[in-house]
């Protein structure tokens, strides 16, 4: 909006189309203002009812109830796991609006250089009705990719999301190839783009499943999170952009008009048929949410937000799963070495990502999860995956990594498969708690050092025993001669002594 206050010799033609559509809208006031009020009270009658709608989240067994909103769909989710702590109508097929621009930025930070400028083409600012959010860029005017992505995020500038497509993969059609592209990477089924910057297209859609996706992307961007989380920014004149301005960010989450600790960032949208839509992220007690609300009516995809907010930090515990798993134990089917000294610094071969965690209601503990093992891992240092369930809901999960670093003296050979090791689940006896031990996923070289041990003591042994009943044989043998020997002598003797010489 702010470019309609601007006057420019390249912006006639806007100025005029103004005067214009101010004139119609003068003409037809009375009738506007009575058709506005009776859409008002159509769209606050269909925000009481979307409240009615089912929230999946809801209907697990002793899963915390999440509140009643007025959006269409809602999912609250943690960044870094992907565990879904609030759910509903999560995969219906709904337009973004604005909150495409997370796309858009995601691949701007992914693919481009933040010093590189921009330049607008005639496309890229005139392909953008009028009324629309923009920040009054004229053709042949160039700024860095940092400052279009602060345009975007900001201002959610229309004009610079397309000039951004255009640096990025040379025309507008061929970054939105690339945005569809992304999105099927990154795990998305419901999602469509057409257009770089959210504006009304009905084959333009995504879910809010879908982009908590792509913002769990976003969100995993220091910059990014900067740059989403400005209230308000600066642009001053330079030599390719002449024009001295700030730009204020709409999301009051971020701009301090709602207040909430932990804030990474955000983005709004709203188009006519998309009502108001919502993206935003924050911090709390070791958790990242990422809250995204779909067709809502102003202000309520901010207060609703809130709310979901508060209900993951509230009802929610982390709990770090490597410190909490007792329930299985990894042997090797065979003597599995690795690269240490294995007479002083052994160290187990597999073990569970110290920083791996589950997301669980505050009312359960850790063995109250159900867990399987999955062996179809493709990366070479890990060698299998537990998932942890509540009820058939996830809720983390965590690798088991083949521990190949070394500083011995000693090289072994460390490839291994899923054939190689044997994972047991160790059922608890009913009705006995089990007691929490730490370190039970292992492999245990030390058994595999008394085991030679013992072996070689055996052989000794036997050797010893041996070697013993042999001297024994010998020693017989050499007294029955010694004996036959003396009765000899004691014959010779008696015979001597018949003569007389």
């Amino acid at each position: 909006m702010f470019s309609l206050y601007k006057y420019k010799n390249q912006r006639a033609a806007r100025f005029l189309l103004l005067l214009l559509t101010a004139a119609i809208f003068l003409c037809g006031f009375h009738v506007d203002t009575l058709t506005a009020y009776a859409t008002l009270e159509e769209l606050e009658a269909e925000a009481e009812a979307r409240k009615a709608l089912p929230i999946q989240s809801n209907e697990i067994e002793n899963w915390p109830v999440g509140p009643q909103i007025s959006a269409q769909s809602a999912i609250l989710m943690d960044a870094n796991t992907g565990v879904i702590l609030y759910s509903k109508n999560i995969h219906e097929r709904l337009y973004p609006a604005s909150t495409t621009k997370i796309m858009t930025c995601l691949l701007a930070m992914e693919q481009g250089n933040l010093d590189d400028k921009v330049e607008f083409s005639h496309d890229a600012v005139f392909s953008v009705p009028v009324g629309g959010s923009n920040m009054g860029m004229d053709v042949g005017q160039s700024i860095t990719l940092e400052e279009c992505l602060y345009g975007i995020l900001v201002g959610s500038a229309n004009e610079v999301a397309n000039a951004v497509g255009e640096y990025i993969s040379g025309s507008i059609d061929d970054f939105v190839a690339l945005m569809n592209k992304r999105a099927e990477e990154i795990g998305c089924k419901d999602t469509h783009f057409m257009n770089t910057n959210g504006l009304q297209d009905s084959d333009h859609y995504t879910s809010a499943y879908d982009l908590a996706l792509i913002s769990s992307y976003f969100f995993q961007n220091e910059m990014l999170c900067k740059i989403g989380n400005t209230a308000r920014c600066h642009f001053e004149p330079t030599s390719t952009q002449p024009d001295d301005f700030y730009l204020n960010n709409k999301h009051k989450l971020i701009n301090g008009e709602i207040p909430y600790d932990g804030i990474l960032g955000g983005k709004t949208g709203y188009t006519d048929e998309a009502r108001q839509t919502l993206v935003t992220c924050a911090e709390q007690n070791g958790m990242r949410l990422i809250c995204v609300v779909f067709k809502e009516e102003s202000p309520a995809q901010f207060t609703d937000t809130k709310e979901l907010l508060d209900y993951g930090f509230h009802n929610f515990q982390v709990m770090n799963i490597s410190e909490n798993e007792d329930r299985y134990n990894i042997e090797a089917t065979g003597f599995l070495q690795i690269g240490d000294d294995i007479f002083g610094s052994s160290k187990p071969i597999l073990s569970i990502d110290k920083d791996s965690y589950v997301i669980v209601p505050n009312v359960i503990s850790f063995s109250d999860l159900d867990s399987e093992i999955d062996y179809s891992i493709s990366d070479e240092n890990r060698v299998a995956q537990i998932r942890y369930s509540y009820h058939d809901m996830y809720v983390g999960s965590a690798y088991l990594d083949l521990i190949t670093e070394s500083g011995a003296t000693y090289e072994f050979d460390t490839n291994m498969t899923s054939t190689d090791v044997s994972v047991e689940k160790v059922e608890a006896e009913p009705d006995i708690e089990p007691t929490p031990e730490k370190d039970t996923i292992f492999i245990n070289v030390k058994k595999v050092l008394i085991t030679v041990l013992v072996l070689a003591a055996v052989l000794i042994f036997l050797f010893v025993l041996r070697a013993l009943i042999a001297n024994r044989k010998t020693a017989k043998r050499r007294n029955n001669r010694v004996k036959r020997k003396q009765r000899r002598r004691s014959y010779v003797r008696s015979d001597f002594d018949d003569f007389d010489f």
